[in-house]
């Protein structure tokens, strides 16, 4: 019996020993990360406020897409404005203010506060922390109005973008285009060929000489004009639409050039340049009851969502 006992004792020693080393051997626990604060340039009155990543989205949100939107809908774009601001801040941020991020809609992404209600703050708040990510790296996290019946095949063909590789980014059908404004189904935008003149010349440094002719040089996968012969010049379609007001030429999805009588005359589809998430594709997806990870992975492929803090 006392030898029963020593082994036993023996093993538990053994036991609680071995707990011991291994409890030494475990790895420590990583801190949480902490939520970013960000330095923003308030363009309309040049001064600088100091504010939590989550303060701040809020605004973007509300001037991204409309309040009133599913609750869905809004978390995706929280995740895609998270992301945004988190690429860019990684690149530099607002060089011309020494800020992180600016209210300017060209130096950084839209911000209006007073747009703010109880769904935007909810939608901000449920998508707390989440950021998109590709091989371990953020994202452009593009998003549109309408892509017409489908979005942009790549940064390259939606926008020029060269910068840098977007593999992420896929052509899928718009499931927006149900549903969206029919000014976005389908358009029309005149303009005189002095006006078109002026913004091929800023493109390109060059005049274009007299403009009896439009017409589309070359295409991408989805169907958007890549290229568009201006006179006696091959201008990037997506770098034109800039220069001529995206307001007025809604896309480079076009359907039909027409040239006469001192004007041109472009038919097309969608709004915006196709790249990434379609805000009213997200609105169907989220009215179909998809979550915002769903509808931002329907958008983009091979991504990861990951809780950053």
């Amino acid at each position: 019996m006392a030898l029963r006992r020593k082994v036993i004792a023996s093993m538990v020693g053994l036991l609680f020993l071995s707990q011991v080393l291994a409890g030494c051997r475990a790895p420590a626990r990583r801190p949480a990360v902490q939520e970013p604060t960000l330095s923003l340039y308030v363009n309309q009155t040049g001064e600088v406020k100091r504010l939590k990543i989550e303060e701040y989205l809020p605004a973007v949100v509300a001037a991204e897409m409309e309040p009133s939107w599913p609750l869905n809908a809004l978390a995706a774009q929280a995740i895609l404005a998270r992301t945004f601001t988190m690429k860019k801040i990684q690149e530099g941020g607002v060089k011309a203010h020494g800020t992180d991020a600016s209210t300017s809609v060209e130096e950084f992404q839209a911000y209006n506060p007073a747009r703010v209600n109880d769904n935007v703050r909810r939608a901000v708040e449920m998508t707390r922390g989440q950021v998109i990510k590709y091989k371990g790296n953020y994202i452009n996290a593009w998003f549109h109005a309408s892509g017409g019946p489908r979005t942009a095949a790549s940064a390259v063909e939606g926008l020029n973008f060269r910068r840098e590789p977007a593999p992420y980014i896929q052509s899928v059908p718009d499931p927006g285009m149900a549903i969206t404004t029919p000014e976005n189904k389908s358009w029309t935008a005149t303009f005189n060929t002095a006006e078109v003149a002026a913004a091929v010349r800023k493109v390109t440094g060059q005049d274009p000489g007299t403009i009896t002719a439009v017409s589309i040089a070359a295409k991408g996968p989805s169907g958007r004009a890549t290229q568009l012969k201006v006179g006696k010049l091959t201008v990037d379609a997506s770098a034109l639409r800039l220069a001529l007001g995206s307001d007025r030429l809604r896309s480079t999805l076009l359907t039909g050039i027409t040239t006469g009588n001192g004007r041109v005359t472009f038919k097309g589809e969608g709004y915006g340049h196709g790249v990434g998430m379609s805000q009213w594709g997200a609105k169907a997806l989220a009215e179909q009851g998809k979550s915002p990870q769903e509808i931002i992975k329907y958008f983009f492929k091979d991504v990861e969502l990951v809780k950053a803090w």
